[in-house]
């Protein structure tokens, strides 16, 4: 077996591919981790170096304007505040809801899921449209509300079909006949087995909400009316707006204001994208996990 695996190491070919794919990965790294290096060296250089393009890979003039401009405003904690609200609060509505309706569709017993299935999909082909949906958000009260934010979008279909499939695999009807002869109710089972057995997808549907809701505007641009309520995405959009603004004639003053607009965009990047990047780390493995579990049945 060791002259096998000698024979196999020492092959030519298989050096040769071993070589080309570390060859390829290390390409694909660069090109993945170029922008990120590139986008926090501009956020703390100088706003000159960023406007006149000499930021190329590492900082050029240290400095942490952009970061003090941003945090001077009043309206970034609070809009930070309200991110983060409408993250935890928006994905543990969505996650409850996309298990409560993924586990029934995923039993064989359940009537008429087929056909549930197929409104369900329709609805990732046609929609209403923006101004039926507004008028219903209108019509139920929600406007200027932050339940505008949490309840329009709070089922994802594509979400519900990843979960159904996972069920589908991984809790078997076995095991939902021998509860209901124990006496266990449906909630019961979802909640002491059901949830427990499927932290996988479940970790998925967390990062996959979470994000969407973390980098949500648009909903908030055409619902939301009063300032407090506004998430971060708005708040550094009104910054960017404002900085770029030419209410001013004097030309030097026009000057600082556009490089220090440049160096606010990379700025904002960091400051919007941090929080997904701490968080990812910590389910990557129960990200990739859940993925795959019901990929392959069998």
């Amino acid at each position: 077996m060791n002259v096998t695996r000698r024979a196999i190491k020492d092959s030519a070919g298989d050096r040769m591919l071993m070589g080309t794919i570390y060859v390829v990965l290390g390409i694909v790294l660069i090109i993945v981790l170029y922008p990120l290096v590139y986008i926090l060296s501009s956020s703390i250089s100088s706003p000159a170096a960023v406007s006149s393009g000499r930021v190329w890979l590492w900082p050029v003039d240290i400095s942490f304007k952009g970061y003090e401009t941003l945090f001077h405003s009043p309206k970034i904690m609070t809009g930070y505040a309200n991110s983060l609200f409408y993250t935890t609060a928006g994905t543990i509505i969505s996650v409850i809801l996309t298990i409560l309706i993924a586990y029934p569709l995923s039993r064989n017993s359940f009537f008429g899921r087929k056909a549930i299935m197929i409104l369900l999909t329709f609805t990732m082909l046609f929609s209403g449209g923006l101004i039926p949906t507004y008028l219903v958000v209108k019509e139920l009260g929600l406007i200027d509300t932050r339940w505008a934010l949490l309840i329009p979008n709070a089922i994802w279909v594509w979400q519900v079909i990843i979960t159904r499939s996972f069920f589908q695999a991984s809790i078997p009807e076995e095991l939902c006949e021998a509860s209901e002869i124990d006496g266990c109710s449906d909630l019961r089972f979802i909640w002491s087995i059901v949830v427990p057995l499927s932290k996988p997808i479940i970790a998925v549907l967390v990062l996959m909400y979470a994000v969407g809701q973390w980098n949500a505007y648009f909903d908030a641009l055409i619902y939301l009316k009063s300032e407090k309520l506004f998430p971060l995405q708005l708040i550094l959009r009104s910054i960017i707006i404002q900085n770029n603004s030419s209410g001013s004639q004097d030309a030097l003053k026009l000057v600082e204001r556009q490089q220090l607009a440049d160096l606010l965009k990379y700025s904002l990047i960091v400051v919007a994208t941090l929080p997904v990047l701490v968080i990812y780390p910590f389910v990557q493995r129960f990200f990739v996990q859940g993925m795959l579990v019901g990929s392959v049945k069998g």
